[in-house]
């Protein structure tokens, strides 16, 4: 982080890192759902702009043109990653998450962690793993070990034609990943030829390329 920078902090709690991000003289700004934790943050940090909110149910534009950081829950994390690649203005996402969720979102094909959130994720950004954190390091102290990753939006050079078809698309595959692609897929009726890619493949071998080809060869069709 950089001095000067604009920052959005999801879930702030009491402010444990919220102090070293507003030592940068950053223009700070953070969602946080406990009314409790609101009014302390805004006594402890008057320049602090706190927006009382859930997170899942209010209007991420205020991510806009900003890094977004925090440290996420698991029940939390995939659905509002999944909400934040739906914004288009922002500069990075830094996250502190279950370890397990990390393995996913960095994960490559025919790895067993190779999944839909890591082709949902790696489609819109380029995502780097910077340290791990054992459990050892909180009190009291979790279960799970955590890790700190970076998310930094791109543009891809052959973009999906219709997101609602590509996500739709990752997510049938993988509902049943065991399958080959020809019966996972069945219901599109692809003309696997043409498309390129052999039907005898499971979802766990096809790259985040091989499935925008495919999204966008049902868009096409359609």
């Amino acid at each position: 982080m950089k001095t000067g920078e604009r920052i959005l902090e999801i879930g702030p709690g009491r402010g444990a890192l919220t102090k070293s991000l507003m030592s940068l003289d950053s223009e700070m700004s953070a969602i946080e759902i406990d009314r409790d934790l609101v009014a302390e943050l805004r006594t402890t940090f008057p320049r602090l702009y706190v927006l009382e909110a859930d997170v899942m149910k209010c209007d991420l534009s205020i991510a806009d043109g900003k890094r977004v950081v925090g440290n996420l829950p698991y029940n939390l994390s995939t659905p509002l990653l999944n909400k934040l690649f739906e914004q288009p203005d922002i500069t990075d996402m830094t996250f502190m998450l279950q370890k397990e969720v990390v393995e996913r979102l960095v994960s490559r094909p025919d790895t067993k962690s190779w999944g839909r959130l890591s082709v949902v994720a790696q489609y819109h950004c380029q995502i780097e793993e910077l340290l791990q954190v054992p459990s050892t390091a909180f009190k009291p102290q979790p279960r799970v070990d955590s890790a700190v990753v970076r998310l930094t939006p791109i543009d891809r050079d052959i973009p999906a034609m219709d997101l609602a078809v590509f996500r739709d698309v990752v997510r049938s595959a993988f509902m049943q990943r065991r399958k080959r692609v020809s019966n996972s897929l069945k219901s599109y009726e692809i003309n696997w030829a043409s498309v390129g890619i052999h039907s005898g493949l499971r979802a766990e071998n096809l790259d985040v390329n091989d499935f925008v080809t495919i999204a966008n060869s049902v868009v096409t069709r359609s």
